[in-house]
């Protein structure tokens, strides 16, 4: 138990000085961190929005947004069901909250019942009762039908459509750059997000509220807006506003409804500059699914003009060259180069399944972090120096051994939360300081342990060896279920709670390495040390 292999004292010195390699770039400034040597770490842990400031903004979800989307898919899957089961209708639409269905057969009334109920899916658990559906359909008359949305199916549209929405917030914010941002959901419809060190919401506000539905549309051949407005508009077509008007576009674009591409087949989004012009473009890349779409209707549509919509608006409509089969292309508008980039990253991270509205917003000065800092480091310095003195004066040499595991302990932490980047926070603070008092337990664990068997009348060499070994087991013992703990607030907590989560998992990790490694380092070496010059009278200090 006390023996170390010199191998063994290597690797254990090494990740000492890897440690503190690693931790050495949170006392240094950037200024003089950018003339370090590449080879050297450079990573600085992160600090949260409670310690250096910046923005907080809370979003609501639009819910009458989400309930129209659900309605209009709901009628388009009742007209595709009628359709497949060759049911004739005459009226299939939107009424107040639900979808009125109007057969043009009566006697047809008992399959188009059967084929509705389809639609239909149950939801919530039947052991813990709540098991429903999320629509009902109902017969109103003799060849009527309507087709409701129920509360508890709206709820749980409501709770996917969220986390879909903290899902895309998420990746939209971390494209900013930073990994010290947290997005996580405040009851039912809202999302709260903050980004440290940010002063000015504006781009922040742009790039998270936009929904970025896109998608590409065929434009009608022969009519234009007016003349539909004239006569009367097509069946599946409908009239749509351009963002493109300074280029001298028309204002507006008779369009098919249904998209020849969703914009769910969208790959990937990068934004560039066009090679002619000079000018800031959007180069896109479909799936599979998306290129083959798109291949097969520029194949057939060659010198027609198409619709690349971007939230209902169309932004560009090309005409097309030549068939596009590699499943790539570019949009073309008036883009500015943060526009542009912008809208990149809103058509990677995906589009928000309804529009978010912010209806708070303010702004942290980095004065108050910088109190929260000055105070947290002042009471952890006072707290650990009078533990590290109490310490010393209980177990003597043996408690400066102690010492120097608690300063290991500490540095390894740094470092590690430099390393993964782990945000520190005023809760993360509080997770440091609650593992340093779990390594000085570790410690006194260790020591009474060698106390007792002492007492006992071993020699020091069985006292020592035996006050480890029965020690150790109570420590990871107690340090396991801490940690079990730990792990299940992470899983569980957001924000802060996984903050103090992340910090309080990787001290425990630390502080054993600290008690068993360390300190019984230190102690094997005191051991072998007083053996040479006092040979079997050792007396323990302790």
């Amino acid at each position: 138990m006390l023996h170390f292999e010199r191998w063994k004292i290597i690797a254990i010195l090494l990740t000492v000085a890897a440690g503190i390699l690693f931790a050495l770039p949170n006392f240094v400034s950037k200024e003089r961190l950018a003339g370090w040597p590449d080879f050297l770490p450079k990573s600085q842990m992160p600090l949260g929005l409670d310690l250096r400031g910046g923005a907080h903004l809370l979003l609501a979800l639009d819910q009458d947004e989400i309930s129209k989307d659900w309605l209009q898919g709901v009628q388009d899957a009742a007209r595709a069901s009628l359709r497949e089961a060759k049911i004739g209708f005459s009226a299939i639409g939107v009424d107040g909250g639900s979808v009125k269905v109007t057969l043009v057969k009566p006697e047809d009334a008992a399959r188009a019942e059967t084929e509705l109920k389809k639609l239909v899916s149950p939801i919530g658990n039947a052991i813990l009762g709540t098991a429903g559906n999320d629509l009902v359909v109902a017969k109103v008359g003799d060849n009527q039908f309507t087709i409701t949305p129920t509360a508890q199916g709206f709820d749980q549209r409501l709770t996917n459509a969220t986390t879909a929405s903290i899902e895309t917030v998420n990746r939209r914010v971390n494209a900013l750059g930073t990994a010290e941002s947290t997005v996580v959901r405040q009851g039912k419809d809202r999302i709260l997000v903050q980004y440290p060190g940010l002063s000015d919401t504006r781009q922040l506000k742009e790039l998270i509220g936009q929904t970025a539905k896109l998608s590409f549309h065929a434009v009608h051949p022969t009519l234009g807006p007016d003349e539909a407005r004239g006569t009367r508009i097509p069946l599946g077509y409908k009239i749509y506003a351009s963002t493109d008007t300074e280029r001298g576009a028309p204002a507006e674009y008779l369009l098919q409804e249904a998209s020849i591409v969703p914009g769910d087949d969208l790959e990937d989004a990068q934004p560039g500059f066009d090679q002619r012009t000079t000018e800031p473009i959007i180069s896109f890349r479909f799936n599979t699914s998306g290129a083959r779409k798109f291949g097969k209707y520029t194949q057939e549509n060659v010198g027609r003009p198409f619709a690349i919509m971007l939230d209902d608006k169309v932004i560009s409509a090309p005409v097309i060259r030549e068939p596009i089969l590699g499943g790539t292309g570019q949009i073309s508008g008036n883009f500015s180069v943060e526009s542009a980039n912008n809208l990149a990253i809103q058509l990677r991270s995906g589009a928000l399944p309804a529009k978010l509205t912010v209806v708070e917003e303010r702004t942290v000065g980095p004065s108050l972090g910088a109190d929260s800092i000055e105070a947290g480091l002042r009471a952890g310095i006072i707290g650990l120096g009078l533990s590290l003195i109490l310490t010393v004066i209980v177990y003597g040499t043996f408690g400066v051994y102690a010492v120097i595991g608690l300063l290991v302990h500490g540095i390894l932490i740094l470092a590690l939360m430099s390393a993964i980047g782990t945000t520190l926070t005023l809760p993360g603070i509080a997770g440091f300081v609650l593992t340093i008092a779990m390594a000085v337990d570790a410690n006194v664990l260790i020591y009474e342990r060698i106390r007792e068997e002492l007492r006992l009348g071993k020699t020091a060499i069985a006292a020592i060896d035996g006050g480890f070994q029965r020690a150790i087991v109570t420590i990871l013992d107690s340090q396991l279920t801490t940690l079990v703990a730990a792990l299940i607030m992470f899983w569980l907590g957001s924000g802060p709670i996984r903050g103090f989560a992340v910090t309080l998992s990787l001290g425990i990790l630390t502080s054993v390495f600290a008690a068993v490694t360390i300190t019984r380092l230190l102690v094997a070496m005191w051991l072998k040390n007083a053996k040479t010059t006092k040979g079997r009278a050792l007396q323990v200090p302790i």
